[in-house]
């Protein structure tokens, strides 16, 4: 399944889901695992987890009757290089910058 940046982007829009990844870079979990510190339902949890696998955020495998679910590998791809390009976009508009600003400035002396 393909996912998109787009939906990358939209599963991190919720508060909710952002705890839930933060609480998943600490290591692997289950659904009670996870609601426990949000005050929030095994089945409302499981409904933001499913938004993040749907993104392609984590992943989640069967272990005998529990589901683990972890940050997925490639996570940040698309989020990434959608952040580079956006980065780099600034540092030319930064760079341009600069140089009005140092013939201005050389303009005055």
């Amino acid at each position: 399944m393909l996912h998109t940046t787009d939906q990358k982007f939209a599963a991190l829009a919720d508060p909710t889901r952002r705890a839930l990844l933060a609480r998943l870079s600490q290591g692997a979990a289950t659904v009670g695992e996870l609601s426990a510190p949000l005050d929030m339902s095994q089945p409302n949890v499981s409904r933001h987890l499913k938004i993040l696998t749907e993104a392609g955020l984590i992943t989640r495998e069967v272990q005998a009757q529990y589901r683990v679910y972890r940050l997925a590998p490639d996570a940040l791809d698309g989020i990434d290089a959608w952040i580079a390009r956006l980065r780099t976009a600034l540092e030319a508009n930064y760079d341009r910058l600069d140089t009005v600003l140092f013939d201005m400035q050389n303009r005055k002396s």
